[in-house]
């Protein structure tokens, strides 16, 4: 048999960005038949080597792509569009083909990763949504899962548009009354946008481009996105705002934000109550983030005076759906992304990614992680959580309508600098940071680029210890600038919303908030208050729980001084009720209190 060629993708961690590189070699025969992961290991340098031994990769494309998206894929690699296969014939073919693209339709389930038997390096999902893809499983088998998030952009953003002024002047009911054969022209008096104040609710993409569009129109536009640039929202002209005050103030709401368990029916009985008696929504972003229930409620009520929606919980939506059959509702079945240009964009932008991460290149569309040495992973999987949880917690500390611009994280370690790789902490801060509030999936891949795509800033420093260097990490701190804080008391000395945490015994622990020394477990979740130092508050706020049968973990208090101000932690294994929280602020001696979710 003649020896064929095959192909390397290198990863080393020596240096301080990743490194990928596609080297075709000339393997001996003893070789052939090789598939896999080799580690190769030095005091200074990793190395993992993955080796495919097909020359030209097979893709399948199992629903519609545009022609220059395959036309890009066809230069690389066999392309078999096979579309509308059932999962069993998909399971079937999957063995076969080295990448698979989908659209929305076909769901990449766990079995078609097992029914792949390691072949599937990359799964493209042709547009922003991974919902139907099985990420765990993904990564699980070593599948690189990528998207186009950008390429529909301006599509959704004009399809927002037109489902705002088709909504303000019932452009879909009149034209069904005309075709009806009536003429009714009393009933259908619309209103007008100009000086009508539109909340934009999420500034990114999306939800920035409907922005430029309104202050077209002569609409007052503010937004709310605890992410977003004030100079990018300032550029163009809208006043970032608290989540409330975006509710009370609107004529007209535009969703744009992500489906995440903070955002999901994120709109529903509480928030409609807290609106203008006669708004109007607008949703192209995901139907989870409207409780549908309560929005018939509150236009039955004449709260919420109009909706024009594209997305649905359930798609497509029920024929008998009160929602969609509603007279002040206008439908559309999820065509934001559906022009022309958008579709070819999309092919283009996923085959792109498809080719790139074929070739070994770092993509900056992967949604999931990619593989590391075990050996790796196993030393610094629990700073690797610790890193992740103090991004939350300190993102949570963040007033809403701060925007989140500059963080520094700062390392105390005993190794030198070229023994400890600090990027896949530091993605996992970045993780912290940004999952809570978006839909983006981040990791050792993706993480800088989204950050930066955000105008996040993220500057680390490494402080170097004495002691043994047996320990990757002695401390990790992160610190938020030119930020408002829910808890003044996170607030360190020089300004800046401040955490730090330590491993102990293999547990990741919160050990300071702002400049207070604390010890608490990061499991659960946290409750922190700032207090009065004096006898028997560990006691009251423990039997306000503890009458709710709500199981505290941990409990540390970090004062200044004996009868001064002090910080309390506490590690709760279960959610508090908003009535117990509201007990625990009325305690005479606790000045502020904070709940954190991890």
């Amino acid at each position: 048999m003649a020896a064929s060629a095959s192909s390397t993708i290198l990863f080393s961690s020596k240096s301080s960005r990743a490194s990928l590189s596609w080297k075709n070699q000339l393997a001996s025969t003893s070789a052939l038949g090789i598939s896999g992961v080799s580690l190769r290991r030095s005091s200074s340098h990793r190395q993992f080597v993955v080796f495919s031994m097909d020359a030209k990769p097979t893709v399948l494309v199992a629903e519609k792509l545009g022609e220059a998206g395959l036309n890009l894929l066809k230069e690389f690699a066999n392309v078999d569009c096979s579309y509308n296969l059932s999962p069993e014939e998909l399971c079937t073919k999957i063995s076969l083909c080295d990448a698979l693209i989908v659209r929305s339709g076909t769901k990449v389930s766990r079995e078609i990763f097992e029914s792949s038997g390691g072949r599937l390096k990359v799964v493209g999902r042709a547009g922003v949504g991974i919902d139907n893809v099985d990420l765990a499983a993904a990564t699980e088998h070593g599948c690189l899962v990528v998207n186009a998030p950008t390429a529909n952009t301006v599509a959704a953003a004009e399809h927002g548009i037109a489902l705002l002024t088709a909504m303000a002047r019932n452009i879909a009911q009149a034209d069904a009354s005309v075709k009806a054969g009536k003429w009714l022209r009393n009933k259908y008096v619309g209103v007008s946008l100009v000086g009508k104040t539109l909340a934009v609710m999420g500034f990114g993409k999306v939800g920035s481009e409907v922005a430029r569009r309104a202050k077209g129109l002569g609409m007052h536009v503010i937004a709310h996105d605890p992410y977003a640039p004030a100079d990018r929202a300032r550029a163009i002209g809208v006043e970032l705002v608290s989540f409330d005050e975006a509710l009370a103030s609107a004529d007209f709401i535009s969703l744009h934000m992500p489906l995440t368990p903070a955002t999901k029916k994120i709109l529903n009985d509480e928030t409609f109550a807290k609106m203008k008696k006669g708004v109007r929504i607008v949703n192209v972003a995901r139907g989870g983030v409207i409780d549908e229930e309560a929005l018939v409620r509150a236009l039955d009520a004449g709260i919420v005076a109009q909706a024009a929606l594209d997305v649905f919980t359930v798609e497509p939506p029920p024929k008998d759906s009160k929602l969609i059959q509603h007279d002040n509702v206008t439908a559309t079945p999820h065509l934001g992304a559906s022009t022309m240009e958008a579709q070819e964009g999309v092919a283009i932008e996923v085959a792109e990614a498809v080719v790139g991460a074929l070739k070994g290149e770092l993509s900056a569309t992967a949604v999931n992680a990619p593989m590391v040495p075990a050996e790796v992973l196993s030393e610094l999987k629990p700073y690797v959580v610790l890193a992740e949880k103090l991004g939350r917690l300190a993102v949570q500390l963040v007033a809403g309508g701060s925007g989140v611009k500059s963080v520094k994280v700062t390392y105390g370690s005993a190794r030198a600098p070229d023994d400890l790789d600090t990027r896949l902490l530091r993605a996992m801060i970045t993780k912290g940071l940004i999952e809570p509030i978006s839909s983006v999936f981040i990791n050792l891949v993706n993480a800088d680029f989204t950050a930066k795509q955000r105008g996040l800033r993220i500057a680390e420093e490494r402080i170097l210890l004495d002691g043994s260097p047996e320990s990757p990490v002695e401390f990790i701190q992160v610190q938020i600038a030119n930020v408002e804080s829910k808890f003044a008391s996170a607030i360190s000395d020089s300004g800046e919303i401040r955490v730090e945490g330590r491993v102990k015994d293999g547990v990741p622990h919160l050990t300071k908030v702002g400049s207070f020394e604390v010890d608490v477990s990061l499991e659960g979740s946290i409750i922190l208050c700032s207090q009065v130092d004096q006898p028997g508050m560990i006691g009251k706020v423990g039997s306000v729980l503890g009458e709710e049968n709500v199981n505290v973990s941990f409990m540390s208090v970090g004062r200044i001084a004996p009868r001064k101000q002090a910080v309390m932690a506490i590690g709760v294994d279960e959610q508090p009720s908003k009535e117990s929280l509201k007990r625990i602020g009325e305690i005479p001696a606790i000045q502020e209190f904070v709940y954190l979710k991890l």
